[in-house]
């Protein structure tokens, strides 16, 4: 693919104007896109031309019609060789003119800048591999299955096995492994489920076993208040409970002997 290189400006001349500068024009005056060719609307003819140049910006030398007749001369067009100035930021400029693009566009030719494809869902496994849960009495039942049906595993003291017997017993060590773990999750479940049950069987069990006890006769007795007679024991006293110390004198000399005691520590404390 041929390089396009930017056009030259072959000559020095100007139209003599004010530079112009893009941030004055409306964004959709002008290209200025990286790797396209820079081209605005001429200010004076309202047509669009080459912008020239790589450093030094003109607009390029035009008439102001493009139908000149044979033997006579073209009328320049005042917006020719005009000193132009990108004084805009370039990115920002192309984002925003993107944004209007897509928003000018009918709705049924728009798309979105990136592409998601649904992925296709993976084949269902064939019936003949679908392998059921691998309890331990399973895979006990086909490593003693094919023990006795294969004539290339060899029991004794030196027992071999043969491909699929040796995929066979690794099955089943694994499971003798994790055979524990499935014991403890399997109580813990029925455990969960009992509590379960028990919360929600508890109301109807109170209610039958408050039934069971006397409802009426029992609610009476709990609400029923009697005056208690002054100098009455309480009914969870006993009649025959000591008020006193069974010997009199030897609890007072006791007690005379703790006093002694405390009189002593009490005095020995300042020093």
């Amino acid at each position: 693919m041929p390089r396009i290189r930017p056009g030259r400006v072959r000559t020095k001349n100007t139209n003599r104007r004010e530079v112009l500068k893009l941030s004055s024009m409306a964004p959709e005056d002008y290209n200025v896109r990286p790797g396209e060719t820079k081209s605005i609307a001429c200010p004076d003819c309202r047509t669009w031309r080459r912008i020239m140049g790589d450093t030094a910006l003109k607009i390029r030398e035009h008439g102001l019609d493009d139908k000149v007749e044979e033997g006579t001369q073209r009328a320049l067009c005042p917006g020719s060789d005009q000193v132009v100035v990108v004084d805009i930021d370039v990115r920002r400029w192309q984002v925003k003119q993107d944004r209007l693009l897509r928003d000018a566009m009918p709705q049924d030719n728009r798309r979105a800048a990136q592409q998601f494809y649904k992925p296709i869902p993976a084949p269902a496994v064939p019936v003949f591999r679908i392998t059921g849960e691998v309890t331990l009495e399973t895979a006990r039942q086909s490593y003693l299955a094919h023990r006795e049906g294969c004539a290339g595993c060899v029991g004794g003291k030196h027992r071999t096995h043969c491909t699929d017997g040796v995929r066979l017993a690794r099955r089943y060590v694994l499971a003798l492994r994790k055979e524990p773990a499935r014991r403890e999750a399997r109580e813990q479940q029925e455990r969960q489920d009992r509590h379960t049950e028990l919360k929600r069987t508890a109301p109807a069990v109170r209610r039958r076993q408050w039934a069971k006890r006397g409802g009426a006769t029992a609610e009476t007795a709990n609400n029923r208040c009697t005056d208690r007679l002054p100098g009455s024991l309480s009914e969870f006293r006993g009649p025959h409970l000591p008020l006193g110390p069974q010997d009199k004198k030897a609890h007072d000399e006791r007690q005379a002997e703790l006093g002694m005691q405390y009189a002593r520590k009490r005095a020995a404390s300042p020093a």
